[in-house]
């Protein structure tokens, strides 16, 4: 049974993730169609993807602050630059297109084999393990294959840096808990 249960678990899990991740960068989203910009690709350094893993706590305990929709408290989006900066990180703003960066990866990587596959290839494969799960309750299933086939018809633009992937995969444990974390 612990067979059944661990992948399920795990697309859902990666289905949900995706599902936050979508949702926690809408507004950067929002702001770069409004200002006509998209991801802006850029290569990765190993010291930019250890930053991220010391900052991820600090971040994530002060965007937990902020209210959606609403005007950003000025006293918070100052601690967010003074955290960016004591890890290496010029402001927030780098902080976050290195996540958008590394999230562009990390979204194509087959969680079960740790190699880059593609983000439509990880997302098929979510949706097959849920319409294979025969335990999930009726509207879970709906809910997660909704969530994924949404995401699917949102392709992600191709990995401009490719040694973005060897480095977002040979760092995927240690980035593993940030992006889960990124993604509630």
């Amino acid at each position: 049974m612990r067979r059944l249960i661990r992948p399920v678990l795990t697309a859902l899990s990666i289905a949900c993730a995706a599902a936050s991740f979508a949702s926690l960068s809408a507004d950067r989203a929002l702001a770069q169609q409004a200002g006509g910009e998209q991801l802006k690709q850029m290569a990765l350094t190993q010291k930019q993807l250890d930053g991220v893993v010391a900052a991820q706590a600090d971040m994530e305990a002060l965007t937990s602050k902020m209210q959606p929709n609403a005007k950003p408290d000025p006293k918070v989006l100052a601690q967010l630059e003074a955290v960016a900066k004591k890890n290496g990180f010029a402001s927030s703003d780098e902080y976050y297109s290195v996540m958008d960066n590394i999230s562009l990866v990390y979204g194509g990587i087959d969680p079960a084999s740790k190699k880059y596959v593609g983000s439509e290839a990880v997302i098929k494969a979510q949706i097959a393990e849920v319409n294979a799960d025969k335990k999930m309750a009726a509207k879970d299933k709906k809910e997660a294959l909704d969530q994924l086939n949404q995401a699917l018809k949102e392709p992600e633009p191709p990995v401009q840096n490719k040694g973005n992937i060897d480095l977002v995969v040979k760092n995927y444990d240690k980035l593993a808990p940030v992006m889960s974390e990124n993604q509630q």
